[in-house]
C-alpha cells in the first residue's frame, strides 16, 4: 500500500512564537494547501483556532519537531497573505496589553456585522480562541485572549 496516498500536502510557514513559559520560538507551521473553510491556502489562524490542541513547530537545533500545547502560546507572528474577498472588513484600532509586559498596537481586520463591531464584541467572540491583529507591513500577529490583560481602543 502507497504511504504517500494518505498523507495531507502541507507547507511550513515561517513564524515567531512566544510560549509560557519558554519565551520566543523561532520556527514554521504547517499549512495545508487547500483551505477546509475558504478558498486557498489555510491561514495560521486556522491552524491555532482549530479542534486540535497541539501545535507542531519545526524549529533548528536538537529538537526540530516541537509540540506545543495552544493554551500555552502567547502569541504568533508571521507574514500575512491577503485574502481577497468581496465583503469590506471593519477595522478596529487597538492596544493590547499582555501578561508578559508587551504592548501590541495594531489594527483588527474582521468581516463582522454592524451590530457586533465594537473591539468589546470582538475579544467577546467565544469561538476564537485567537485574535488576530495587523501590525502593519504585511506582518499579522494572532494573540490569545487568555494572555490579554488590558485592551484599549486606539
Amino acid at each position: 500500500m502507497d504511504q504517500d496516498a494518505f498523507r495531507i500536502s502541507k507547507r511550513p510557514e515561517p513564524v515567531e512564537v512566544w510560549v509560557h513559559p519558554e519565551g520566543r520560538v523561532l520556527g514554521a507551521i504547517f499549512l495545508q494547501s487547500q483551505s477546509d473553510y475558504h478558498f486557498g491556502a489555510e491561514t495560521p489562524r486556522e491552524v491555532l483556532d482549530g479542534p486540535a490542541p497541539f501545535l507542531v513547530v519545526q524549529c533548528e537545533g536538537p529538537e526540530p519537531i516541537r509540540f506545543y500545547n495552544k493554551r500555552s502560546i502567547v502569541r504568533m507572528e508571521y507574514t500575512a497573505a491577503e485574502v481577497p474577498s468581496e465583503a469590506e472588513p471593519v477595522n478596529i484600532g487597538c492596544r493590547l496589553s499582555m501578561m508578559d509586559g508587551a504592548l501590541l498596537v495594531g489594527t483588527i481586520r474582521e468581516y463582522l456585522s454592524p451590530s457586533h463591531s465594537r473591539l468589546y464584541d470582538y475579544l467577546n467572540l467565544a469561538e476564537q480562541r485567537f485574535i488576530e491583529l495587523q501590525l502593519g507591513e504585511g506582518q499579522a500577529c494572532l494573540v490569545n485572549k487568555a494572555y490579554i490583560v488590558k485592551a484599549t481602543p486606539a
